[in-house]
């Protein structure tokens, strides 16, 4: 497993949620997981699902594509 891709895709869906205005308690609320799980995810410290980035995406009203707009 990659880590830096987790490290860069967990600080872009920290970056968009901020920017949406939204706590990690209220995403979570949003996408049906616990709040310790979105902070493990923008900690690059867990490798979610398809699936779940798709309902995270919807949550946060981005395309999907937006989740993985990080540099190299």
């Amino acid at each position: 497993m990659n880590t830096k891709i987790l490290i860069r895709l967990g600080k872009q869906l920290k970056i968009i949620r901020k920017e949406k205005g939204l706590t990690q308690e209220q995403l979570a609320e949003k996408v049906g997981i616990h709040p310790t799980y979105v902070g493990k995810l923008e900690g690059g410290k867990s490798n979610p699902s398809t699936l779940l980035l798709f309902k995270i995406s919807r949550a946060l009203d981005v395309k999907l594509s937006k989740i993985f707009e990080f540099d190299k």
